[in-house]
């Protein structure tokens, strides 16, 4: 595999995760939003302002145009297994940063990917 599909990857697993990390943040902070009347522009327009979400957004655009451009050069069998990377780290930084519950489940699920992912290395 090329040494930029591997840049590539690096940039999507990345900007997913911190996209991914910064926008649970901001909805923990801010809370359930209302979908009644006149209160969703306003829980929209806050939510707007709010600089932890704005990051999320541009990290998630990050990610999406570094995929876009893995896949131009790396086949779709290895760019799309490969950059599931993503669902491990997210999965430690949740527990770590977000101090949430993760049940075995899950870290068995994750520990799965994360061998998916080391065999595609290979």
């Amino acid at each position: 595999m090329r040494p930029l599909a591997w840049l590539l990857l690096l940039t999507v697993v990345g900007s997913t995760v911190t996209g991914d990390l910064l926008q649970s943040m901001e909805m923990k902070r801010h809370g359930e939003v209302c979908f009644s009347g006149g209160r969703l522009g306003s829980a929209f327009a806050a939510l707007a302002r709010n600089a932890y979400l704005a990051l999320a957004i541009l990290f998630m655009a990050i990610s999406f145009f570094a995929f876009l451009k893995l896949l131009t050069v790396a086949d779709l069998s290895f760019a799309v297994p490969a950059s599931a990377a993503s669902f491990v780290l997210e999965t430690v930084l949740a527990k770590l940063l977000l101090k949430e519950q993760i049940c075995i489940r899950r870290w068995a699920g994750a520990a799965l990917v994360a061998g998916g992912v080391a065999l595609l290395a290979l």
